[in-house]
């Protein structure tokens, strides 16, 4: 692999986590402006967060389904941008 495509796969990973974690905080503020979730662009952002965020949906016991909401997904977002932007800082220096 050369210099150049390790910066390409670090630019990719990078927007990869980018935009994971962009769709999770988009339904955390769908949830909190209370978005009509009969519309499907509602729909589709729930459903992709749910789905990235599965592992961390509903870990938390808050008594505030709101703060489920933002502690369980919020988790995901984070991770998610921790762990993609480490992993491409890893692929730019390597290279």
């Amino acid at each position: 692999m050369t210099s150049r495509s390790g910066t390409t796969a670090a630019r990719i990973i990078a927007a990869a986590a980018d935009i994971m974690a962009g769709l999770i905080i988009l339904w955390i503020l769908m949830y909190l402006l209370d978005a009509n979730r009969a519309n499907s662009l509602v729909e589709f952002v729930q459903e992709a967060a749910r789905w990235l965020a599965g592992w961390s949906h509903d870990l938390f016991t808050f008594d505030e389904a709101w703060a489920r909401v933002v502690a369980g997904y919020g988790l995901a977002a984070v991770v998610y941008l921790a762990i993609g932007h480490a992993v491409a800082g890893g692929l730019r220096r390597r290279h």
